[in-house]
C-alpha cells in the first residue's frame, strides 16, 4: 500500500499538472470504483482543480464549487499520467481523469479489487475520511509518546494504527523499528525514554529520506514505480538476505496478507520471533536463536 512517501510524491507530481486545470471528464469503465451517489459523478465535469491535499493514505482533489474527489488506493492501486484521451487499460483499468493536457489512469493490479473513489461536496464530508492519526513530521516528541501511550499494542501494530499515525504502512514501519533498534512485537508500555525517543527520530528520518529518495527518483516525471519492496531498504522484503548493519540474514513473521521483516541481531538481542506457520509446524525443533539456525 502505497505510504506517506508515496503518497507525497504522487501529489507533488498532480499539484504541477492538475491544479488550475479543468477536469473534463471522469470515465470508470469499472463501477465498483465509485463508493458514493450523491452528488453523482457527473458533478465533477467541467470543473476545475482548486488543489491536492493528502488524507492519512489517501489523495483529495479539490475542485471549484466545493466538491472533492477522494481516491483510496489501498494495497494495489497505482496511478499513471498519459496523453489526453488515453485509454483505460482493460484488465487493471477502474478510471480515467481527464485534463486538456493529459489523462490520469487509475489502475490496480490482482484480482482483489479494494481501491475506491468518493465523490463528496464541503470541507465538512472529509471528516470521513479522517482516522485522527498524528502527523508524525509535524509533530514533537511528547507528542509523539503520548500516541504511543494510548493504547498497548505492539511497535508493529501501532506504527501502523492509522488511528494513531498517519501515513505509516506495513513496510516503512518495518524500516523505522530497524533503524530504531526495536523489537516489533515490544509492547508500547515497555518503551523506556530512551527508546521512544530513538523510535521518534527513526520515524521522522526514515519519512523523510525516503521521501527525498523518491522525488529524486522521478526528478519531475510522474512517479512510474511506486512499490513497498526497494532494493535499497534495509529488512522489508528482504528475507534470508543481510542486514546491513550487522550481516545477519533477515527474518520474518507472517500473519494473513502481512509480513514483518527484522534484523534478530539488531533488534531483538538475537531472539527468533515466532513464525506463525512455521513455528507451529516444527514444534520443540522451532530455533529460539539466530544462534540455533542452520544455514544451507
Amino acid at each position: 500500500m502505497p505510504e506517506l512517501p508515496d503518497i507525497t510524491i504522487y501529489i507533488e507530481a498532480l499539484e504541477s499538472r492538475i491544479v488550475g486545470q479543468t477536469l473534463e471528464r471522469i470515465r470508470i469503465p469499472k463501477p465498483f470504483l465509485l463508493r458514493s451517489v450523491d452528488p453523482p459523478l457527473s458533478a465533477a465535469n467541467g470543473k476545475r482543480v482548486a488543489g491536492i491535499r493528502r488524507l492519512g493514505k489517501r489523495i483529495g482533489i479539490e475542485l471549484e464549487d466545493d466538491l472533492f474527489l477522494v481516491i483510496h488506493l489501498m494495497i494495489a492501486g497505482r496511478l499513471r499520467w498519459v496523453p489526453a484521451g488515453g485509454k483505460v487499460p482493460g484488465k487493471i483499468g477502474l478510471a480515467a481523469f481527464d485534463f486538456g493536457n493529459g489523462t490520469l489512469i487509475l489502475t490496480e493490479a490482482g484480482t482483489k479489487r479494494r481501491a475506491s473513489l468518493w465523490l463528496v461536496r464541503g470541507e465538512q464530508s472529509l471528516t470521513q475520511f479522517e482516522r485522527g492519526g498524528l502527523e508524525v513530521l509535524d509533530a514533537d516528541l511528547s507528542e509523539f509518546a503520548e500516541r504511543l501511550a494510548r493504547e498497548n499494542h505492539t511497535l508493529k501494530r501501532s506504527l501502523t494504527d492509522p488511528r494513531l499515525f498517519s501515513g505509516i504502512g506495513n513496510a516503512y514501519s518495518d524500516e523505522i523499528l530497524h533503524r530504531a533498534r526495536l523489537s516489533p512485537i515490544k509492547h508500547t508500555n515497555k518503551l523506556t525514554d530512551d527508546e521512544i525517543d530513538r523510535l521518534f527520530e527513526a520515524t521522522k528520518s526514515v519519512m523523510i529520506e525516503w521521501t527525498e529518495r523518491l522525488r529524486q527518483e522521478s526528478k519531475g516525471d510522474f512517479p512510474a514505480k511506486v512499490t513497498a519492496f526497494r532494493e535499497e531498504m534495509a529488512v522489508h522484503g528482504k528475507f534470508g538476505k543481510p542486514c546491513p548493519v550487522c550481516g545477519t540474514p533477515v527474518q520474518r513473521i507472517r500473519y494473513a496478507d502481512n509480513e514483518t521483516n527484522y534484523c534478530p541481531r539488531c533488534q531483538t538481542d538475537g531472539r527468533l520471533l515466532a513464525d506463525r506457520a512455521l513455528s507451529r509446524l516444527l514444534r520443540e525443533n522451532w530455533p529460539r536463536s539466530i544462534d540455533e539456525m542452520t544455514w544451507t
